[in-house]
């Protein structure tokens, strides 16, 4: 898969990771050339079953991706629209559709993220922040509206109600640490250490099957708002997805052969195992 000929960002494919770097001088906006471009790259990320992870970083030494080009807001309608006749906005579809990828997507943190640029963080399966560089705000209630990328829902998701709202209606910058302890990021980690551990997460699962890896994806999204005995479906659904296009039954009967989960060794040493397994395909 061709991945050339974006504007405000590059992509370079290594061992089935693809490293997105935003690069947007002169503070990465979020406007129509970005929004242009991920509806673009999602379109080929769809297809493509070599790449597995998706990692966001950016060539900006303070900012990962900033707001919403305001400029896009300006001719905003202010009559009040019904239900009804509400749409999707521009910034919502695309983001849904990066939420949505097979690949697993990684935020790699280490500069601002206000406003749209923390509302696309969030649609990333994981986020990972640098401290004493990383800090994120929704500054939209200040601004006369509200989160409308995501930020609102997907918040209340990530880290509960009291805290979503007090996130969106303080207007105000939290650090790493903030972040971690609330639930918006994974974790926080040194400067020096943020680099390592996300290309070593990456690495991790690029090694496991891509249709496996979207199974997994899929179920958790799914579950979040099912009452249980839907979700439980759904990963029903999902495996035979799963089983239906990997090695896996392979797998098992190699396992089953070997006696290998009656091994003590074995199960000393899952770590391992998980990885070494990946050698027995179809």
């Amino acid at each position: 898969m061709d991945y050339k000929n974006f504007t405000t960002f590059n992509v370079e494919v290594a061992d089935a990771i693809a490293w997105v770097t935003f690069d947007f001088p002169p503070v990465n906006v979020q406007g129509q050339e970005m929004l242009a471009d991920l509806s673009s790259l999602a379109l080929r990320l769809e297809r493509d079953r070599e790449v597995k992870v998706v990692v966001f970083q950016s060539a900006h030494q303070e900012i990962w991706v900033c707001h919403y080009d305001t400029n896009l807001l300006i001719d905003m309608s202010k009559e009040a629209v019904s239900r009804d006749d509400a749409k999707l906005l521009d910034l919502q579809s695309v983001l849904e559709r990066i939420s949505k990828l097979p690949q697993a997507t990684i935020a790699k943190l280490e500069g601002y993220a206000r406003g749209g640029g923390h509302e696309f963080a969030l649609a990333c399966d994981m986020r990972f922040a640098a401290r004493g560089k990383y800090k994120f705000m929704q500054m939209e209630v200040a601004m006369g509206i509200l989160p409308c990328g995501g930020g609102a829902s997907r918040m209340a998701r990530q880290v509960g109600l009291g805290r979503a709202l007090e996130i969106i209606l303080s207007a105000r910058d939290f650090d790493a640490d903030e972040a971690e302890a609330y639930g918006t990021i994974n974790k926080a980690l040194e400067p020096e250490e943020i680099g390592e551990y996300v290309e070593n997460l990456a690495k991790r699962i690029a090694k496991f099957p891509a249709e496996s890896i979207n199974a997994c994806k899929q179920t958790v999204y799914e579950s979040i708002d099912k009452p249980i005995e839907e979700a439980l479906k759904a990963e029903a659904y999902w495996l035979y997805q799963a089983t239906s296009k990997t090695a896996a039954i392979k797998r098992f009967t190699w396992a089953d052969e070997q006696g290998a989960q009656f091994d003590i060794d074995n199960q000393r040493n899952w770590e391992e195992l998980v990885i070494n397994i990946q050698d027995i395909n179809d």
